[in-house]
């Protein structure tokens, strides 16, 4: 159970309630995340994961509930805490008049790394990182990918058993991203526990677990093939056709249709789970004015659930 920590339990979270005056920022949330695994937070701005992440490093102190991360109760030993885990914010936050090899040696310090393993552990951060080559380099010269990379060597750079990362790849390009998860999946092999909150659908089905949060709830927690079969109360179909404008609102008033959705040059419909449903939402575009639409039922994205749970979450509220 949450609270209650097992060997391979590195966080655990119980009934974790964060209030700001009134507002309730964090409500009720209760989770774990195991050795090695890789937990995303999914969910809009202002959902609450970044709160949730803060009161997890010791920074911000829980109104309710328990949290226990590398075994230690975040509210009552909140020091000790930062000392077992690497934190990434998503501003990044070294020192661009420092070059490479100064940052590292100076959150080797502020970790206590050991004086005799501190040049062995810079070197291998700087290798894992791809950053050989440009230890004199100041780090306000590096590209965005470059800066990410560092930030979370430098996180790493005490070998906490846990790691926290908030939005690290906001900003950062598609290729930057893939190679920065691929450091992520070398920790988690590693097994170092990472929760890593994000807004991009495909960092999502990176992680092997994700909990979407929304208004400061968990509204959802599996593996991202659970969320996507759980999500969808039918079947998803993909409408190809001229006028998708004309075509969302007259599909959002057709016999059977749950939701209607564009992407790209195509539309993403939800449809009651009967049989004909293909054949019926044609004749119905047929019908009226819209000749020659193509229909096929897909396999629901990553987005299409989060997109449900978040609308059903907030009708229910």
């Amino acid at each position: 159970m949450p609270g209650e920590r097992q060997p391979d339990i590195q966080i655990s979270v119980d009934h974790l309630i964060k209030r700001f005056g009134a507002f309730i920022a964090v409500n009720d949330v209760t989770f774990d995340v195991r050795r090695g695994e890789i937990m995303g937070f999914l969910g809009p701005n202002g959902a609450g994961k970044s709160t949730i992440i803060r009161m997890l490093c010791g920074l911000l102190r829980p109104t309710s509930g328990r949290a226990m991360v590398a075994g230690v109760d975040v509210a009552l030993n909140p020091e000790r805490v930062r000392q077992s885990i690497g934190y990434m914010s998503q501003k990044f936050s070294l020192y661009g008049d420092l070059t490479v090899a100064e940052n590292l040696r100076f959150f080797g310090g502020i970790y206590r790394v050991p004086q005799k393993e501190i040049a062995e552990r810079i070197l291998s951060v700087v290798e894992m990182a791809g950053l050989a080559g440009r230890e004199d380099s100041l780090v306000s010269t590096l590209a965005g990918g470059w800066k990410q990379r560092l930030a979370l060597g430098c996180a790493i750079l005490h070998r906490p058993p846990v790691l926290f990362l908030d939005e690290p790849t906001s900003g950062v390009d598609p290729i930057s991203r893939r190679r920065f998860w691929e450091l992520i999946h070398e920790l988690s092999d590693d097994g170092v526990s990472v929760l890593v909150s994000t807004h991009y659908m495909d960092e999502a089905e990176y992680c092997n677990r994700i909990a979407m949060i929304d208004q400061g709830k968990l509204v959802a927690l599996g593996t991202p093939a659970e969320l996507k079969n759980r999500a969808l109360p039918g079947t998803l179909l993909l409408v190809e056709c001229d006028e998708i404008g004309h075509a969302i609102e007259l599909l959002g008033s057709a016999p059977g249709v749950r939701d209607v959705a564009a992407f790209g040059n195509t539309l993403h419909v939800l449809v009651d789970r009967e049989a004909g449903q293909t054949d019926r939402l044609i004749a119905w575009l047929a019908a009226h004015g819209i000749a020659g639409a193509r229909v096929r039922p897909i396999e629901p994205s990553l987005e299409d659930a989060f997109v449900q749970l978040v609308t059903g979450n907030r009708e229910a509220a």
